[in-house]
Formats: structure tokens, C-alpha cells, sequence
């Protein structure tokens, strides 16, 4: 693994390569075809830039690689793509950036891709058949419960979470309307149980009119929640799209954490202990 935290994935990473971060030399291209380049603030913390590592893993597992610059990269993505042809760190210092297409048709880029007509011709629509989910409620698992994201934290918040951002929302909480609540005597901070036919986890809840009645809704921002260790495995027959927006659950008033919250916090605690001793084995060292 190679990151610039200790997220969940490197947890479970044999070997932690050092990463650095987006303001590193680098030659990015964005969503409107645009490519530029990045130049780094300040030298890595490491000592190696994330391209450097790779080469230097490579190397390691016995595929020589032996760029010397990030620019001779470039200049081979633009030997074996078509549409790169005409790019390299010289000519995106010259016009600032490029947008590709660029090669001999059209040796400055392309800012504008389709002007009479598409590349294919005319636009192929296809009609998509509706499939309803599998995942219905019955008497064992009553409600349905969707999960989704909130403004101050992002996606699993392994970079948010590190931030004042927290004070805002510092706790995934499952939401359910107050008839529901009433009806399993849940009040605003009790900690409820949620099983559904994947799993178990516990979270708090929070009582509010903002949920419909027979939906409850939690975010998935704190790993020790373990929001999705209770979404169903299915997905969408035609893109295999995860579903993580219907799963049939029961609520019920609990008093301690489930099965697996109860594992990731021993494991957890293990691994910020294993990061703590190589962190003193390092600064012992003069590392």
C-alpha cells in the first residue's frame, strides 16, 4: 500500500510505501481534456516522490525501470497512445497546457472536440430495462435503510477526519422518523442496534421528521460504524453498481457495540500501536 496516512486499507498492508500529496511534480489531466503541469511545493517528506518508489519497487521485484525524469514518462505514454502523440513536458510549457487530441491532426490539441458532428456520427441511445431490487421488507426486517454522504466530511473522510471538519460531524448516526422510534422506544442518543440479512452494526440515533416513516438513513463517514458491514452484496444487473441505498433492517434498543464494531476496535488499536513503535523505533534511530 502507499498513501500519505495510515488509512483502512494500509491497516491491513503487508508493506507501507510513503506517498506524498497533489501538489507534487506531476502532469494532470482533468475532465475537460486538459493537461497541465504540477509543480511541488516542497521536497517530500520521504525523501522520494511517488513515482521514484514505484521505480524503486520495480526494481526490487526485478523489472528494471530506468527513467530519470517524470517528463520521459510522459514522453512514452505519448509513444503508445494515439491521441497523445504530440505531447510532452516542452510543449506543455509552451502553450501552458494541452488539450487532447494532440498529435500531427492537430499539433496544438484540440479545444473543441465535437463541432459539426460526434466522432461515431450521431448519439446512440438505448432504452434501459427497469429491474426492481431484490432486497424487499418483511416482518423480521421492516425498514428500509439507505446510507449517503454529508457536506463536512468526504467519502470514508480519511483525509477529513484529520480536520476541524469533525466538529461538524463527528459520528455516523442512523436517522429514523419519530413513529418509528416510538415504536421501539428509541429517543435521540440511545444506541440502537441495526441487523439487516447482511449483518449487524450499532450506531446512535437521531429522532427526526426529516426521515419518511418506514426509512431509516445513516452516513458512512467512520469506519468504526461499519455502515456497509450491513448493505447486501447486490448489484445493478447492467454497470454491477453496488446497492447501497436499499437494505431491509431492524432497529431495536441495545446496550454495547455488535460482534464486528467490538473486532475492528481491537484491531485498530493494534495497528495504531504497530505505527506508534516503528514511529519510536525511527526517531531512536535519527530516521
Amino acid at each position: 500500500m502507499q498513501d500519505i496516512f495510515l488509512n483502512e486499507t494500509a491497516k491491513y498492508a503487508h508493506v507501507l510505501l510513503p506517498g506524498s500529496t497533489f501538489l507534487k511534480r506531476r502532469h494532470l489531466p482533468n475532465a475537460e481534456r486538459r493537461i497541465s503541469r504540477v509543480r511541488k511545493v516542497m521536497p517530500p517528506v520521504p525523501g522520494y516522490a511517488d513515482w521514484e518508489v514505484t521505480l524503486m519497487l520495480s526494481r526490487a521485484l526485478g523489472y528494471e525501470m530506468n527513467y530519470t525524469h517524470l517528463s520521459e514518462i510522459m514522453d512514452e505514454i505519448a509513444r503508445f497512445t494515439p491521441t497523445f502523440h504530440g505531447v510532452s513536458y516542452r510543449k506543455i510549457d509552451e502553450l501552458g497546457s494541452i488539450q487532447w487530441p494532440c498529435n500531427e491532426e492537430a499539433p496544438d490539441g484540440t479545444p473543441t472536440m465535437h463541432v459539426e458532428t460526434f466522432v461515431r456520427g450521431k448519439g446512440k441511445f438505448v432504452i434501459a430495462k427497469f429491474i426492481a431490487s431484490p432486497e424487499k421488507v418483511t416482518r423480521k426486517f421492516p425498514l428500509l435503510l439507505t446510507t449517503g454522504r454529508i457536506l463536512s466530511q468526504y467519502n470514508v473522510s480519511a483525509q477529513t477526519r484529520r480536520t476541524e471538519n469533525s466538529r461538524w460531524h463527528d459520528e455516523d448516526r442512523l436517522e429514523l422518523h419519530p413513529h418509528d422510534a416510538e415504536e421501539r422506544g428509541i429517543r435521540t442518543g440511545d444506541w440502537v442496534g441495526i441487523e439487516s440479512r447482511a449483518g449487524q452494526t450499532v450506531l446512535r440515533a437521531k429522532v427526526t421528521e426529516r426521515m419518511q416513516p418506514g426509512v431509516v438513513y445513516t452516513t458512512f463517514h467512520f469506519p468504526e460504524s461499519g455502515a456497509n458491514v450491513i448493505t447486501t452484496d447486490s448489484s445493478d444487473w447492467a454497470t454491477n453498481c453496488p446497492e447501497y441505498k436499499v437494505t431491509a433492517v431492524q432497529v431495536m434498543p441495545v446496550e454495547q457495540p455488535s460482534k464486528w464494531q467490538k473486532e475492528y476496535s481491537r484491531f485498530n488499536a493494534e495497528q495504531l500501536e504497530l505505527l506508534k513503535q516503528r514511529e519510536l523505533a525511527n526517531a531512536t534511530s535519527g530516521k
